[in-house]
């Protein structure tokens, strides 16, 4: 039974899922072959920082398992040959495959399913499997992500794989949207679990609301992985455009659902095959008495105050690594900078006033004069003074923490610089 009726309704949560207790991935080989698979243990241990301890090798009953050491840490890697198709809303999350990218993936038959268990930090231990993945299939059409319900295509794994910085939070997770006949829309995540964290949702959203609310679930996750070592249960996450903070915390479902009437989405029927292990509803509160008494509010009941330009935070770790790969990445700026239709805008990191911060603030490149450009700042800053937007200066690589490249075709960022390979 899921739930017992006595004066409210009590719901049981679900043990994990494999795929949630481990993070698993589906690698598919362009060249599957026999000699490909027996020789993955050798290429892994040419990965920088691998040292094999332990190996067991693949039999017809048993996984291939590979115990090794990374950065002084400790893991154990599964493989196993397994069956590939595509699921077609895995392909929509962002990722940007070509005709023959896609064509060889759809044609694909098989793969080689790597599953391991995240140690404390997700994002090193994701980067590993990712390096992990590279090795044993060099020759790699995409990477399934079984644990996030998306696929990766192979110019992104590789050159994330390669980097010497950590993927982004929003790497490790994904956030669906399933929406009602009524213009009720589900948002949930997938990922979270393997990060030793629990999944996240917002019930009540809809069609007016929901980029919304996105960003809060998206901005949210990012958070909970970057500070996972302090299990925060609540953050500071945004502004609304009156200025009122953002304050988001999470409920169990077992416990939060009780807070929804005649609900048409993530009712107690949708998570009868899913949904319904360690997943969580996101609340609010409004204000600082409300969290000291543990006040919360539905994300829904906030609906008429987000206005046209809330803010989402970024957490400073997270700023700190886009910084890394925009430095990491910035000669794609330069190169595309000599075309002319390209059009580049640069988030450069302004200080705070009075205060050991900064605000990250978009600025258009104007000109580049050796190691130095020129910008003029797109908007008014919020905390900044004696700068408004329009004004233009000279700033260098050192003062950016993001870019994004407009050419005729698409937008490409640090994150997504893949598709100028």
């Amino acid at each position: 039974m899921f739930f017992n009726k006595n004066k409210t309704e009590k719901f049981k949560e679900q043990p994990l899922g494999y795929w949630e207790a481990e993070s698993y991935m589906q690698v598919v080989p362009e060249n599957p072959s026999q000699e490909l698979l027996d020789s993955v243990c050798e290429r892994v241990a040419k990965i920088e920082g691998v040292t094999i301890i332990e190996e067991h090798k693949l039999t017809e009953n048993e996984p291939g398992k590979i115990k090794l050491s990374y950065e002084k840490e400790e893991y154990v890697i599964g493989y196993y040959p397994s069956k590939f198709s595509v699921p077609e809303m895995y392909l929509n999350k962002n990722y940007y495959f070509s005709e023959d990218e896609l064509k060889k993936l759809k044609n694909a038959n098989t793969s080689l399913t790597i599953f391991m268990k995240f140690n404390q930090d997700s994002k090193k231990s994701y980067h590993l499997q990712l390096k992990i993945a590279v090795a044993m299939i060099p020759n790699l059409l995409g990477v399934m992500d079984e644990s996030a319900e998306k696929i990766m295509p192979p110019s992104w794994v590789k050159m994330t794989a390669d980097s010497k910085v950590l993927p982004g939070s929003n790497d490790l997770f994904t956030v669906q949207a399933v929406s009602g006949d009524k213009g009720e829309v589900w948002l949930h995540t997938h990922g979270l679990c393997r990060c030793g964290l629990t999944e996240l949702e917002i019930l009540q959203s809809d069609k007016d609301n929901y980029n919304n609310h996105y960003h809060l679930i998206a901005t949210f996750a990012s958070y909970l992985i970057d500070k996972k070592e302090n299990n925060p249960k609540s953050a500071y996450i945004g502004l609304l455009s009156n200025k009122q903070p953002v304050v988001a915390t999470y409920i169990s479902w077992t416990n939060g659902l009780s807070e929804y009437k005649n609900l048409k989405l993530g009712n107690i029927s949708d998570r009868k095959d899913g949904h319904n292990s360690k997943t969580s509803i996101i609340f609010v509160y409004k204000s600082e008495e409300d969290e000291k008494q543990g006040k919360f509010t539905k994300v829904s009941e906030f609906n008429d105050k987000w206005g046209d330009n809330p803010i989402f935070f970024i957490s400073n770790e997270e700023t700190a690594r886009m910084k890394q790969l925009a430095e990491e990445r910035f000669d794609f700026v330069k190169k595309a900078s000599a075309e002319k239709e390209n059009k580049i805008t640069l988030k450069i990191g302004l200080p705070i006033d009075d205060e050991n911060n900064y605000e990250h603030i978009w600025f258009e490149c104007i000109a580049f004069e050796g190691d130095k450009f020129k910008a003029k700042l797109l908007q008014e800053p919020y905390q900044v003074k004696g700068i408004h937007e329009g004004d233009e200066n000279w700033y260098t690589v050192q003062d950016v923490t993001d870019w994004v490249i407009y050419t005729p075709h698409f937008a490409v960022n640090p994150g997504n610089v893949y598709v100028l390979k």
